[in-house]
Order: C-alpha cells, then sequence, then structure tokens
C-alpha cells in the first residue's frame, strides 16, 4: 500500500474507532451460516452451486476493498497496493489478475462492472476514475479528476457516480447507449450535506425507484445515509428510525432491501426502504465470526460475497486475504 493510502486507512480505523460507541442497537442479530443449506438461484449450474465455496484466498499482499459480479459467476477485486484486478470464479474460488494496474499510489477501491464487460474503478488517492476492459485487461480510459479520495461507484441509466471521501461532491462520468464513458463532470453536493474534515463519504447506490442517489456520509450526526439529488447534488438525510451507520462503507441494494457494510463493526446493517429511499427499517444485523473488517458486498443467487479488507493490520506483502459468502437476508 502505498504511503497516502496507509495513512487513509489508518485516519479511517481512528474516524470509525471513535465511532464505535454511537452505533445504533439493531433489532435483531442474523449470524450468518459457514456453510449455506441452499445454493445460490442464479446460473446454469444451480444443482451444484450448493457446493460452492463460501470462503476463498486472495493473493498475499494484495490488499482488497472492491468487489464486483456482473450476469456470470466470476468477482472482480481491486488493489489497493497497485491497483490491479483479480478475477476469482465463485463456482471454485480460484483466479488470476486480469489487469495490471497503474502501481503504487492509484490503487483500484470501489469496481462495478457492466453488461458489455467494462470495469469501473475508483481510484481512490491517485484521484482518478477508471474504465478498464474485462476481456483484454487494459485500461480502456483513465480520469484525472483531480480527487482527494475517489472511493466508490455506482452504474445508473446513462451515467456512472463516483464518490469523494474527502470533498463535497460526485463525479459523473456520462454513458452513451452502448455503455460507452464520455465526459465527467462534477457535481457538488449541498443541501443537508455535512463535510467533515476527515474522511466522509463511502458507499453509494441507487433509491429502489431509481430516482436519486444514496451516500453513506460518515461525520453527519454521528453516521447516517444520505439521498441526493442527481440533478442538482442537494442532499437528505434518510429516515433510518434513529439507526447510525458510523462505519458505512459498501452499499447494495436489492429490491428494496439495502445492506449497508459496517466494515470496522464486522457487521452488515440491513434496512427496508421505501421505493423513494426516504425511509428505512432495520430489518437485522447479519455477523460472522470469518468477518476480518469486510468493506463492501457484491451478490450472486442468494450469497453475499464480501473481502476481508484487514485494515486493522499494517499490510505486508505476506499478508493473507480473503473473501467470504454470507446468506441473504
Amino acid at each position: 500500500m502505498a504511503l497516502a493510502d496507509r495513512s487513509f486507512a489508518r485516519r479511517r480505523l481512528l474516524t470509525t474507532a471513535a465511532a464505535l460507541g454511537g452505533a445504533a442497537l439493531l433489532g435483531g442479530t442474523a449470524h450468518a451460516a459457514e456453510s449455506p443449506e441452499k445454493g445460490p438461484q442464479k446460473g446454469p449450474q444451480q444443482g451444484s452451486e450448493k457446493r460452492w465455496p463460501d470462503q476463498f484466498p486472495l493473493p498475499n499482499g494484495f490488499q482488497p476493498e472492491g468487489i464486483a459480479i456482473g450476469s456470470a459467476p466470476f468477482a472482480y477485486f481491486g488493489s489497493l497496493a497497485n491497483g490491479d484486478i483479480y478475477r476469482a470464479s465463485l463456482a471454485t474460488g480460484r483466479g488470476s489478475v486480469i489487469s495490471k494496474g497503474p502501481g503504487a499510489g492509484h490503487p483500484s477501491v470501489g469496481l462495478k462492472t457492466d453488461r458489455h464487460g467494462r470495469l469501473f474503478v475508483s481510484g481512490g488517492a491517485g484521484g482518478d476514475l477508471r474504465t478498464v476492459d474485462v476481456r483484454t485487461g487494459e485500461i480502456e480510459k483513465s480520469y484525472a479528476v483531480g480527487g482527494t479520495f475517489v472511493n466508490d461507484v455506482i452504474l445508473t441509466p446513462g451515467a456512472a457516480w463516483f464518490t469523494d471521501s474527502f470533498a463535497p461532491q460526485l463525479y459523473r462520468l456520462a454513458l452513451d447507449r452502448h455503455g460507452r464513458p464520455g465526459a465527467v463532470r462534477t457535481v457538488p453536493l449541498g443541501g443537508d450535506w455535512q463535510q467533515g474534515t476527515d474522511f466522509t463519504a463511502n458507499g453509494i447506490e441507487r433509491t429502489p425507484d431509481g430516482s436519486a442517489l444514496l451516500v453513506v456520509n460518515a461525520f453527519a450526526d454521528g453516521g447516517t445515509l444520505m439521498r441526493v439529488d442527481p440533478r442538482t447534488g442537494a442532499a437528505t438525510a434518510v429516515d433510518l428510525g434513529g439507526a447510525k451507520i458510523p462505519n458505512g462503507d459498501g452499499l447494495l441494494l436489492l429490491g428494496r432491501i439495502l445492506y449497508v457494510v459496517q466494515q470496522q463493526q464486522n457487521a452488515i446493517d440491513v434496512f427496508r426502504l421505501n421505493s423513494a429511499g426516504t425511509k428505512g427499517t432495520v430489518i437485522t444485523r447479519i455477523t460472522d465470526p470469518r468477518f476480518r473488517i469486510p468493506t463492501t458486498a457484491a451478490a450472486w443467487g442468494d450469497r453475499l460475497y464480501l473481502p476481508n479488507a484487514r485494515f486493522d493490520v499494517e499490510p505486508t506483502p505476506d499478508t493473507e486475504y480473503d473473501v467470504v459468502a454470507v446468506r441473504q437476508v
């Protein structure tokens, strides 16, 4: 991990550790089974998927952060160390690096993949965002947006949206009808958005009805979820019934169910949202003894897959990393 990235990890640990005492106690806790009884219901091999591994290794020293799963049972992971992209088969857990990153100081953080075989990559402290052709591994385009820490990304019709963790703004990458990237525009955040002096914005998703964006704000009111108007950047706090998400990292929306990965707490808080994404009701909390500071989640069938970032240890080339799978709610 580059020096800037190590400093970021330390800052995140300090911020999240201080906020732990303010975390809401959720209504129930779901302790994820380590061997799901029912295999995923997506894909052509449903009869064998129940035997797919629910934990598999990543390369030593890889320093994973983001994960993306598309329309096939393969997961993509980005490296904080050098920006490499690693692809693993969900059926076997085996994989390899399919794209070499720009190098130290240019990590790959949040990831999303589209149906055209294109991966959208947040460049973290490198201040850039990139698109990668997953068939060739080539970096298709790179945009130096000057961001302080380009953290996470979500795809919407016509655009890819990226968060910046140290500046009150989003980046909108225009997409044509074939998903090809165009120009980037910076969208300032306003309304109820509160920008902290340290790490603030993190995960990003869409509302269930697709009318707005959802962004984690780790600073505002002890950690909250913000609904952002994509036209104006105006933000309003989502009513979570008093629940706080001070360690909220990756977001995953499946229907109206929102999974919030609370990385430093080794937990996933689960909410049911209304259609407009203005209100959420606590469903449960998922915990698992295999969690070692997971950062975000992606879904295949009835499983969630999460990379363990292990931000509580100083990374070395020999540090072990892995991925765990738990059942969806």
